[in-house]
C-alpha cells in the first residue's frame, strides 16, 4: 500500500511538497481551506511572480540573513537554476531580469500556480477543502491530521501553512499553534520586507509621493551603514514604503536595542560639485524669483515646503539674497535628506514573516522535526527569511521539495 502523506497548506512550499511526494509514489492529500491554491503566490511580484533567483548556492546563501546555514543542505541540492528547470519542465517559459530575478515570460503569476495545479492533478494528489486543526500523534509520532470536517490518517505530515504576512491569503499563524502544541519553540514572528514607521510629520505631509531614481542609505545608532541601494520609495501617512524600503527592512533586525535613520540622496546622479553648479545656474537664470521656486525646480512639488522649512528660509526670500551657507545647506539636504524610523509596520503588512519554528528543532537535511518523527516543515513557517529578488520563494521550493522527498522516503521512485 502506498505511503499516506498529508500536506497542510496549499501555498508554494505545500504544493511543491505534495508534487514531490506524489512523484515518489506516495498517496498525497493536500489540505487547503481557500477556494484556490497558491493565493499568496498569485500576488507576489505585483502579480508577475518573482519565481526564484537565477543563481547558485553561494549567491543564494549571501541573500539569506536569517538562519541561512540551516538551509545550506537543501539549497545545495535544489538551487535557483534547479527551480527554473522544474518550472520549464512543467511548460512555463521563464526569463531573467535585473538582479537575476526570474519571472514567467508571460508576466502572469497564474501561469506558475496553474502549472503546479496541473501537476498536482497529473500526480493524483487529492486536494481537500478543509482547515487543519491539529496534528495527532501516537507514541510521539505523527499519525493523522484532524480537520474541521474529519480526520486524515497519515504515515507522514508536512506542515507548510506559511507565516503571518498577508492574512487575507490564509496565513493566519495556525501552523505555529499546531507546531507549538507538539512541543516546538516558536521564535516570535515579525515582519520582514515590510514598510517602516516614522514619527516625522513630513511623511504624512508628503504621503503619496513616490521618489524614483534615488539612493537610500540606512544607518544604525552608531552611524554604521547597514543598507544602501538605488531605486524607488514612497512616503505614506505612517512613514515610508516602496521597493527600496521593503528591501532595507530585511536588514533592520535589532529594533529593541538600535535606532535606525534613513538618508535619501535625491540627486544620486550629481556629485556635490555638479549639484552646486546646477543650483548656481538656476539662481543666475532667475535671480529675482522667490527662492522656493528654485527649490521647486529641484524636488517634487509636495516636497518643496518640507525642504524650505528644513532650510529655515523666510517666505519671499529672493534667489539673489541666498547666502553661500544657505546654498550649501540646500545641497546637503538634497544629498542627505534624513528621516528617523521608529519600527516596522505590523507583520500582517509584511511580504514575508521573520520568525517561526525554531530551526534547531528541525533536521536540516530532511526537514523532519527532531521532536516528532513523521512531521516535516516547509516554507515560511520556519524561522528563515531572505532579501527580495526571488530568494524567499526559492526557500519555499527547496524546503518543500526536501520535505516531500523525505516524507515519501522508502516508497519507491516513479519515473518523472
Amino acid at each position: 500500500m502506498n505511503k499516506q502523506i498529508v500536506v497542510i497548506g496549499g501555498g508554494a512550499a505545500g504544493m511543491m511538497a505534495a508534487i514531490t511526494a506524489a512523484r515518489e509514489g506516495a498517496a498525497v492529500t493536500l489540505l487547503e481551506p481557500n477556494e484556490r491554491l497558491g493565493k499568496k503566490l498569485n500576488i507576489t511580484g505585483k502579480g508577475r511572480c518573482n519565481v526564484t533567483n537565477n543563481s547558485g548556492l553561494e549567491e543564494l546563501m549571501q541573500n539569506i540573513p536569517r538562519n541561512g546555514r540551516f538551509l545550506y543542505s537543501v539549497l545545495s541540492r535544489f538551487d535557483g537554476r534547479d527551480t527554473m528547470a522544474f518550472f520549464e519542465g512543467l511548460g512555463v517559459p521563464l526569463k531573467t531580469e535585473r538582479g537575476n530575478r526570474v519571472f514567467p515570460v508571460s508576466d502572469r503569476s497564474f501561469d506558475i500556480s496553474g502549472a503546479l495545479e496541473r501537476e498536482l492533478r497529473h500526480r493524483k494528489v487529492k486536494w481537500v477543502h478543509d482547515r487543519a486543526m491539529s496534528i495527532e500523534t501516537e507514541q510521539g509520532q505523527a499519525v493523522a491530521v484532524r480537520g474541521e470536517k474529519t480526520a486524515y490518517p497519515a504515515d507522514a505530515v508536512v506542515l507548510a501553512t506559511g507565516g503571518l504576512s498577508y492574512p487575507g491569503t490564509g496565513s493566519t499563524g495556525e501552523g505555529y499553534r499546531m507546531a507549538a502544541e507538539l512541543g516546538h519553540t516558536i521564535v516570535e514572528p515579525r515582519g520582514s520586507l515590510v514598510p517602516l514607521v516614522s514619527d516625522d510629520p513630513c511623511c504624512r505631509e508628503m504621503q503619496g509621493l513616490a521618489l524614483k531614481n534615488v539612493e537610500l542609505t540606512v544607518l544604525n545608532g552608531k552611524g554604521k551603514t547597514v543598507f544602501r541601494e538605488f531605486g524607488e520609495m514612497l512616503f505614506t501617512h505612517f512613514g515610508v514604503s516602496g521597493p527600496l524600503v521593503l528591501s532595507a527592512s530585511a536588514h533592520l533586525r535589532n529594533w529593541e536595542k538600535d535606532r535606525y535613520r534613513l538618508t535619501i540622496d535625491l540627486k544620486p546622479a550629481l556629485d556635490e560639485q555638479k549639484l552646486e553648479a546646477r543650483i548656481l545656474r538656476d539662481i543666475g537664470e532667475a535671480p529675482n524669483r522667490d527662492f522656493e521656486k528654485i527649490v521647486a525646480g529641484l524636488v517634487p512639488h509636495s516636497m518643496v515646503d518640507v525642504i524650505c522649512r528644513r532650510l529655515e528660509i523666510p517666505a519671499g526670500l529672493k534667489a539673489n539674497s541666498v547666502t553661500r551657507e544657505q546654498r550649501r545647506h540646500l545641497m546637503a539636504l538634497l544629498k542627505h535628506f534624513e528621516l528617523n524610523v521608529t519600527g516596522p509596520r505590523p507583520v500582517a503588512e509584511a511580504i514575508v514573516t521573520s520568525g517561526g519554528v525554531k530551526v534547531g528543532e528541525v533536521q536540516p537535511g530532511t526537514m523532519e522535526s527532531k521532536l516528532v518523527p513523521g512531521l516535516y516543515f516547509a516554507g515560511e513557517i520556519l524561522d528563515v527569511d531572505a532579501y527580495t529578488g526571488g530568494f524567499n520563494l526559492q526557500i519555499a521550493w527547496a524546503t518543500g521539495r526536501q520535505a516531500g522527498l523525505s516524507a515519501a522516503e522508502n516508497v519507491g521512485s516513479e519515473d518523472v
